[in-house]
């Protein structure tokens, strides 16, 4: 189907047209992390498909077919929904506020009854389609230096107040961090980055002292020094560490792990599955892993690169950023780099909301790709 065919009025409109501009090499690679991540859970659980494999597989079949769904819909509904859906996520985030479910330590979560949603992981998505919005409307004058940079400020800096008073400080440094990256791209002025970023570093130290719980401040200082607290605090890092280190080259064998076997390895259905990735198939599993996270964040920018539309390409690019934030935290966080702040390693952790949302970002890329010859209205909505 060449291009000029998908530009004849209804032709690009027809179900098997649509169909075909599936980006089907995106799907394989995200059903190839899905896989994975129910062959581990399986493993870490005994052999056993409960309490997590099952519902890790059937949920993940679930959000492929609402991805391959949301990939027909028209450019047009995801830029008329960007800033309504922001702003109910973000009286969700407000909800939480008030009658929110405390897990960990930390005030995230709202119960619906029949099941737990995590507004936060939904308003990143937000985040993305209200800038992107916002920018699709700005000139290239305020998108660089001006004024109305108050708007997308304020789009991301009340989601990130919210979300790191719960406290979720992992949830809330990647809202910042993808925030900051769509404006990047968009083209802000390096004279509000550099005083930013300079602000932001030094803040660092006093926040970490005066600003923090105390549990946070204690996550920082054992980052800094696990052996200093081998049996509490540092536990984690010690014996994530152990597990990637334990893999060598090709590992000890799928289900053989000793520290998530024996379950010395805490959260190994969750923020440290790549470490039991890293034990069973060591380096080499490892690395196959990462190449294929590094092929859907390469094929996703390439989607970007082809939409005719400003909103769609800061779409995708702020999708891809919000997934490569995810994994670079995580992976980060496994190896003792970072902090353990409870980012979770996208697609291969277990968990609901994290898993959808992602899911409606791919299909909202799929969808930049599917109506890439997509024209949009100008302006945002915004004075």
């Amino acid at each position: 189907m060449t291009a000029s065919a998908l530009t004849r009025p209804g032709e690009r409109d027809r179900l098997p047209v649509k169909l075909s501009q599936i980006d089907w090499r995106l799907t394989a690679l995200l059903c190839v992390i899905g896989g994975a991540s129910t062959a581990m859970l399986y493993s870490v659980a005994g052999a056993s498909w409960e309490p997590w494999a099952a519902n890790h597989l059937m949920r993940f079949g679930f959000a492929v077919m609402l991805m391959i769904g949301l990939a027909l819909l028209d450019l047009r509904i995801w830029f008329a929904v960007a800033y309504p859906f922001y702003g109910v996520t973000l009286l969700m985030l407000l909800a939480v506020e008030v009658v929110g479910v405390t897990v960990n330590g930390a005030q995230s979560w709202l119960d619906l009854g029949v099941t737990r949603v995590q507004p936060a992981e939904f308003m990143k998505l937000a985040v993305v389609l209200a800038l992107a919005r916002w920018y699709h409307g700005a000139t290239a004058q305020e998108a660089r230096l001006h004024w109305k940079l108050v708007f997308p400020a304020a789009i991301v800096g009340l989601p990130f107040i919210l979300v790191a008073h719960q406290p979720d400080l992992g949830t809330a440094m990647s809202l910042a961090l993808t925030g900051a990256a769509i404006m990047f791209v968009a083209g802000l002025s390096w004279k509000i980055i550099a005083p930013i970023a300079i602000a932001a570093v030094v803040s660092i130290p006093p926040y970490v002292m005066f600003g923090m719980h105390e549990y946070q401040r204690k996550r920082v200082l054992t980052f800094l020094d696990p052996s200093a607290d081998p049996s509490g605090d540092g536990y984690n890092i010690i014996q994530s560490k152990i597990a990637l280190g334990s893999g060598g080259l090709l590992g000890k064998g799928y289900g053989l792990g000793s520290q998530s076997q024996l379950e010395f390895l805490p959260e190994r259905h969750t923020d440290f599955i790549f470490a039991t990735v890293a034990e069973e198939f060591g380096f080499v599993g490892s690395v196959a892993i990462l190449v294929c996270y590094l092929a859907i964040v390469l094929t996703c920018l390439r989607i970007a690169s082809l939409s005719h539309s400003h909103f769609a390409r800061l779409a995708a690019l702020g999708v891809t950023a919000t997934f490569a934030v995810y994994l670079l935290i995580n992976g980060a966080m496994v190896m003792g780099l970072a902090p353990v702040v409870g980012v979770p390693m996208p697609l291969m952790s277990y968990g609901g909301s994290m898993m959808l949302m992602l899911m409606v970002g791919f299909g909202l890329i799929q969808a930049v790709r599917v109506h890439r010859y997509t024209e949009l209205p100008k302006g945002s909505g915004l004075i």
